[in-house]
């Protein structure tokens, strides 16, 4: 199991409808204890629910930061990644979804019937996953994948990342745990590797450039546990710095350097037994039992029944028409020969909008970034009635991962706000990334993006806010990409605007990509070149993002048919309600009614229109 929850990670017309201004702007937080009424049957219920789902995953509470009181032993454990692991949390959920379907759902208000609806959805869709003969299942999340280690997938990338970034050293208890958790790693490696020795022996191999690339980088984290390295050195400088007295570095080194190392050393073992018997062919259609994983994952992804057909033929209309957006402004900025894709690339080519690719280059991403995070939170009134923090910190990926991770990712923090949301931006190069396309990425990862849209999610019962949709997710960080277009960002940077409507068109690409992969037997180059020739996208970072396709199964799909969705929603309200339609209102909705599938978002469309109406 590689997390059973999901932190909506581990992407990217109507100014007249923006109403009357920012008045009745609230800040929105978390209720008084002391206030709240006794709780109601089904309250209890999703509580229990929620606290079943979290034993599963101890990390999750810490992450939330709700690894407390009844819960405070969760902060020395690890998560069981072994075939027993996942089936207990098959059983756990077949038998929750069971109880959730059984209770009687009369006169429920329709908060509460939308969230005994979302855990349906989740639970059913992921005992569909755990049916399938190999993989990882993601409980109402993201990262499906039939591959249990490779380049962006297991515990040697997730645990010691966990441990830096999450895992609190405040305390000598905390110390403690963060030992107590080192280890438990070993034998989280261990049980990996047993599945994938498994998978292997059903003939599930990974293709060889995916296998090539989790090699180089499970040989560098054994490298550097063979030396102490990062898990040591991050214990012993927050110990330090925290003044918490102890020989945390000599004890932190015995396990890293010994267990952790001899455990890492055997999966590397396994990847490298595997390597002869892999082939080339990239998608899920070359593997046994593909095409029926294939179906599940997409399914997964989108909230759809979607067909791969009908995913492609989406994603070939959507780019043609954002390509019609992009060409006069192509033509305004002087790129007149070619197509998009070849105008963009020459656009990308432009010494005023690249970084010098060097640490001074890399400081400079890091303050345009807040550059915008700060224009954006300026315009969020006229677009939300109620306001969150925005609590967000820009991160750079720590070293070991930036090799086979996107060029960013985000979300949200702890419930209590005590761990701020995360920017986590690969800067292996500075080439990843350019003055028109950042402004973008951060609204997508950050502000009102991924970022954002947590916060709303973590006031919501405990069950909602572990609980995530793919297709929502991702099509909210996208309509909130289209938000700063329509609150007038680009307005005087037109040159951000074609960067916004890039990525649009990028992920129409995705669409086609990843059906054409897994579906269409296309290659791994043929989805390079689609990006580069088609969109003009940066070869670097479409190289390491079809690799992604390769390994999370159908996750590219959802971007683009959850923020079509929005849209379509929202133009339907726009038509049902005509004058006392109000964009603030309708965001609200969208946002406060928290992480849903798609179909659940159209009832709370409906709830709202129907309200408005009177």
């Amino acid at each position: 199991m590689s997390n059973p929850l999901s932190t909506p990670v581990s992407r990217r017309h109507t100014l007249a409808a923006l109403g009357a201004g920012a008045a009745g702007i609230a800040i929105a937080g978390p209720a008084s204890a002391l206030e709240a009424p006794p709780k109601t049957g089904a309250e209890a219920l999703l509580d229990s629910v929620a606290d079943n789902l979290l034993a599963l995953s101890p990390e999750g509470a810490t992450a939330l930061g709700i690894d407390t009181g009844a819960r405070a032993a969760m902060r020395g454990q690890l998560g069981d990644r072994s075939a027993a692991g996942q089936a207990s949390v098959a059983t756990t959920l077949k038998a929750d979804l069971a109880r959730v379907r059984a209770f009687d759902k009369t006169g429920l208000d329709h908060r509460t019937r939308t969230s005994l609806a979302v855990v349906d959805s989740a639970y059913s869709v992921a005992l569909d996953g755990f049916a399938q003969p190999y993989g990882d299942v993601a409980v109402g999340g993201w990262r499906n994948t039939p591959y249990v280690v490779i380049q962006n997938v297991g515990a040697y990338l997730d645990v010691p990342k966990f441990l830096d970034s999450d895992h609190p050293v405040k305390t000598a208890a905390d110390a403690e745990a963060y030992l107590s958790r080192l280890n438990a790693f070993p034998g989280v490696l261990a049980g990996e590797t047993e599945r994938l020795k498994a998978a292997g022996g059903q003939g599930l191999i990974a293709p060889g450039f995916l296998i090539d690339k989790a090699v180089k980088q499970l040989e560098a984290t054994l490298v550097d546990a063979k030396a102490g390295g990062g898990m040591v050195d991050s214990l012993v400088s927050r110990t330090a710095a925290a003044k918490i007295p102890g020989d945390w570095g000599a004890r932190a080194g015995k396990i890293v350097q010994g267990p952790v190392a001899a455990a890492l050393e055997s999966q590397l073992a396994e990847l490298k037994a595997q390597r002869p018997r892999a082939t080339m062919d990239a998608g899920m259609w070359a593997r046994p039992h593909g095409d029926e994983f294939y179906a599940w994952a997409l399914r997964a992804s989108t909230t759809t029944r979607m067909t791969p057909d009908e995913v492609h033929a989406m994603g070939r209309e959507q780019l043609a028409e954002l390509h019609g957006r992009m060409d006069p402004i192509l033509k305004k900025l002087g790129y007149t020969n070619g197509s998009v894709g070849d105008r963009m690339n020459e656009l990308a080519k432009d010494p005023r909008f690249k970084f010098p690719d060097n640490d001074a280059g890399r400081a400079e991403i890091v303050a345009y970034i807040q550059t915008w995070l700060g224009k954006i939170r300026a315009q969020l009134p006229r677009a939300f009635r109620t306001l969150v923090k925005g609590n967000v910190e820009v991160k750079r990926l720590p070293l070991a991962e930036e090799p086979g991770a996107p060029a960013a990712y985000g979300g949200a923090g702890s419930i209590d706000g005590s761990v701020p949301g995360r920017f986590w931006i690969n800067l292996r190069t500075t080439e990843l990334h350019s003055k028109y396309s950042l402004p973008d990425l951060t609204m997508h990862e950050a502000i009102p993006g991924h970022a954002w849209q947590g916060e709303y999610a973590n006031q919501m019962p405990l069950i909602r806010t572990m609980l995530a949709f793919n297709a929502y997710s991702e099509g909210w960080a996208l309509y909130a990409e289209q938000l700063a277009d329509e609150l007038g960002l680009y307005d005087d940077f037109e040159v951000g605007r074609l960067g916004y409507l890039q990525s649009l068109a990028f992920r129409a690409c995705r669409l086609v990509v990843d059906t054409g992969i897994h579906a269409k037997r296309w290659t791994r180059e043929q989805g390079v070149d689609f990006f580069v020739r088609e969109n003009g996208s940066n070869p670097l970072e479409v190289s390491s993002e079809v690799d992604r396709y390769c390994s999370w199964v159908g996750q590219a799909c959802g971007y683009k048919v959850g923020h079509s969705e929005i849209v379509r929603q929202r133009g339907r309200a726009q038509a049902a309600l005509g004058a006392k339609y109000d964009l603030r209102d309708f965001d609200n909705v969208v946002v406060e009614g928290g992480n849903v599938p798609l179909d659940v978002l159209a009832q709370n469309v409906d709830a709202y229109v129907a309200a408005k109406k009177g």
